[in-house]
């Protein structure tokens, strides 16, 4: 079995308002054996492509390498709009060292409660992913559940929209589209990008995803 761990603490502050939540990096982040065009950050794997859809929104010229630079460049990014990182699983243990959620087993989850009641300013969570068996959503759902907290569905419709009431406070959760390319077979079968795909033959799954992040992006701030 492979201890897969979580390198990187959650990137919060007393401002932070909105926080991208996933699950764990891939297994070579805990390992520091990083790929040419890996980033030492979170999302930072170059076969994420949540900071390249990022770099297209907000038009940002980041840098997609080891460098010191790319790391500094984003988390300029993340204090100037008030966005924080907070996955919610600490470690898993795995049979293979892959990235799937699909096969973590023996799942330690973070204390996100514990977050979301220091930082008082938080009000949104930005889920990378939908609610599939060991996504962020559908462990924020379990934590919830176990807090006797109602998770209560606010937009069926993409992206699936949630609230919950914790400290006095309203939380929403928003299910963005994975970032990672294992999405593509599932934002292929959807009925709008099939829509824009046929008017446009040359629109990307990559155009779908930033269509969509730039709308809940540009709403939070």
């Amino acid at each position: 079995m492979f201890f897969h761990f979580h390198p990187y603490k959650p990137i919060l502050n007393s401002k932070t308002k909105s926080i991208i939540m996933g699950t764990l990096p891939p297994p070579r982040f805990c390992k520091k054996e990083l790929k040419t065009k890996d980033v030492n950050f979170p999302y930072g794997s170059q076969d994420n492509l949540f900071w390249q859809i990022i770099d297209k929104i907000y038009k940002l010229n980041l840098l997609f390498d080891n460098s010191q630079k790319a790391i500094t460049q984003r988390k300029k990014f993340l204090i100037e709009n008030q966005i924080g990182i907070c996955d919610i699983v600490e470690s898993c243990q795995r049979e293979k060292s892959d990235a799937s959620d699909s096969t973590m087993k023996d799942v330690v989850l973070r204390d996100i409660l514990f977050y979301l009641k220091e930082y008082k300013d938080i009000n949104k969570i930005l889920f990378t992913g939908g609610s599939s068996k060991n996504s962020p959503e559908y462990f924020l759902k379990k934590l919830l559940k176990e807090n006797n907290i109602k998770f209560v569905l606010k937009n069926q419709t993409n992206p699936k929209i949630h609230q919950f009431t914790f400290d006095n406070r309203i939380f929403t959760t928003i299910s963005l589209i994975s970032p990672s390319n294992a999405a593509n077979k599932s934002i292929g079968a959807n009925n709008l990008y099939k829509e824009k795909k046929e008017k446009n033959p040359k629109y990307t799954t990559f155009d779908f995803r930033v269509e969509q992040y730039k709308k809940i992006f540009f709403e939070n701030n």
